[in-house]
């Protein structure tokens, strides 16, 4: 069993928000359909809080440091159907803290309403106060919104603590990960499996580098494939390797985590962020269909297919366990319903 005696982890504020343990289920009929004895999916779409998602394991790190800070709202910004912002807005509630929501306008091309369901239906509900940002793809734009927004309620008289996009602030969020990349080495050693291969998507890069940080932290090698679902893989893997980087050195641990760890695909992300492919959409039938997973367009739907796309190819060994990481994010599904009208009259 894995020891947390002198655990640097253990000495960053938390604020406990996720069903954790999640479980970590075989992927039964996908192992008798290609020969494979050990696939695996972690579950954490079912962290709880508002529907779940990998995003409660940042948000606990998140808001641990808040409250030590003594902030009373916190603000976030997000794609207009973020699961992030959604569970920032629903950690708050939880915590008794107020919260201020910043939706960026990155997914073009969706039809009427796309703003009126899936996550941000959930928004309205827990009624965080949303401001609308017209920028997509600009990070920095974005934070530094979201500080015009924190002076506006230092003005209030309030304490802000703002969670940033942009890569050059610290990876709190991470941490969660490293506890993610713990709960699995526990999860395959008491099934008597040693773990080989570990696929998740590539997005912020914070759940990335987390993972793969903590394998290292606790002595694994398993190999990471991250699947890029907003940039390419030469933009994605420099990404991945700074906030792996940071994270080493909060751990105290320089080093930790080398380029060559580090590995990004983006053979599946089509035309970019919130827009799936054919096999995108072919990857969430057959995790529906197969294995009774709801996975999502944006995040999950890519990197199953991804997942799906190595095991074809070879790339997850099986003399070891091959584990997808489910993030959640199945609200997304409800705004892009669409697709499958489309799929079905076609």
């Amino acid at each position: 069993m894995l020891s947390l005696t002198n655990d640097p982890v253990l000495g960053f504020p938390r604020a406990r928000l996720a069903h954790a343990p999640t479980p970590m289920d075989p992927l039964d009929a996908i192992m008798r359909q290609s020969g494979h004895p050990h696939l695996y999916v972690k579950r954490d779409d079912l962290t709880g809080l508002a529907m779940g998602g990998n995003k409660a394991r940042q948000l606990e790190y998140y808001f641990g440091a808040a409250l030590a800070e003594g902030a009373d709202t916190v603000l976030i910004t997000g794609a207009v159907q973020s699961n992030f912002v959604r569970m920032c807005a629903a950690a708050a509630r939880k915590l008794g803290r107020a919260c201020e929501i910043q939706l960026e306008d990155r997914v073009q091309g969706m039809p009427p309403g796309q703003d009126q369901t899936g996550n941000t239906l959930l928004d309205r509900l827990l009624g965080v106060p949303i401001h609308r940002f017209p920028v997509g793809e600009d990070e920095a734009a974005a934070d530094d919104n979201l500080e015009r927004i924190a002076n506006d309620v230092r003005a209030r008289g309030g304490k802000p603590y703002v969670i940033h996009l942009g890569p050059e602030y610290p990876p709190l969020g991470g941490l969660g990960y490293i506890d993610c990349a713990r709960e699995i080495l526990t999860q395959t050693e008491a099934l008597g499996v040693p773990l080989k291969t570990v696929v998740v998507a590539s997005g912020s890069a914070i759940s990335h580098a987390g993972i793969l940080t903590g394998f290292r932290h606790y002595g694994s090698n398993a190999r990471v494939f991250g699947i890029c679902v907003r940039r390419n893989a030469d933009q994605q893997h420099p990404r991945v390797v700074k906030r792996s980087r940071h994270l080493a050195d909060m751990l105290g641990r320089t080093g930790l985590v080398t380029e060559q760890d580090v590995i990004t695909t983006d053979a599946y992300i089509g035309e970019g962020y919130g827009k799936p492919t054919a096999g995108t959409m072919a990857a969430i039938d057959r995790a529906a269909k197969s294995e009774t997973l709801l996975l999502d367009p944006v995040y999950t739907g890519k990197a199953f297919d991804g997942f799906l796309g190595l095991l074809k190819q070879g790339m997850l060994p099986d003399d070891g366990a091959a584990v997808f990481i489910h993030t959640g994010g199945t609200p997304g599904l409800f705004a892009y319903a669409h697709l499958w009208h489309v799929a079905r009259a076609s």
